[in-house]
């Protein structure tokens, strides 16, 4: 079975915020995972974006989990749309389906991903350096459910040699 990595954050970002999405989502699928994530804008979008740009021949797939029941709603570099008609529940799918998750800054919606994440024992990397929620849980645990703690990275180059890493020992 092929890894998913999901890219979560903010639905309207700042310009380095949207890069450093754009660059993960075209490491991954350039590592040859498929990328999942909300599908609609801002970090999303990027991501998804990034995905898109990969040259990778083998490329993986950019799914997207989005609120709404109307597929047509996804950013378009989303090339399978699920729809949910779920709302923010969507994060539930999302935190479950993915290997790996990748916070990229966010408020209150990316933190509710976080916490699924970690309440499924999914391992989660969080990009540091960043405006939002999720750069404050480097190297943290948000309870005693885990050892582990929340990995913090300072590029996206480092976060995906962290998925590798993480994915390896699979």
């Amino acid at each position: 079975m092929e890894a998913l990595v999901g890219v979560i954050g903010a639905s309207s970002v700042d310009e380095e915020s949207y890069n450093v999405a754009f660059k993960l989502g075209k490491l991954i699928v350039d590592s040859g995972y498929h990328l999942i994530c909300g599908g609609l804008g801002g970090v999303m979008e990027a991501a998804c974006r990034g995905a898109q740009s990969s040259n990778n021949p083998e490329r993986g797939k950019i799914i997207g989990i989005i609120p709404g029941s109307n597929k047509y709603d996804a950013n378009p570099y989303v090339e399978i749309v699920i729809s949910t008609g779920i709302g923010y529940a969507r994060n539930m799918i999302i935190a479950c389906s993915a290997d790996v998750v990748i916070a990229v800054s966010g408020g209150s919606g990316t933190l509710s991903e976080i916490a699924m994440a970690w309440q499924y024992g999914k391992p989660i990397i969080v990009m540091e350096n960043l405006p939002g929620i999720s750069a404050q849980f480097a190297g943290k645990t948000l309870d005693n459910r885990r050892d582990d703690r929340i990995i913090g990275a300072k590029s996206p180059e480092e976060a995906i040699k962290n998925v590798k890493s993480i994915l390896s020992n699979k």
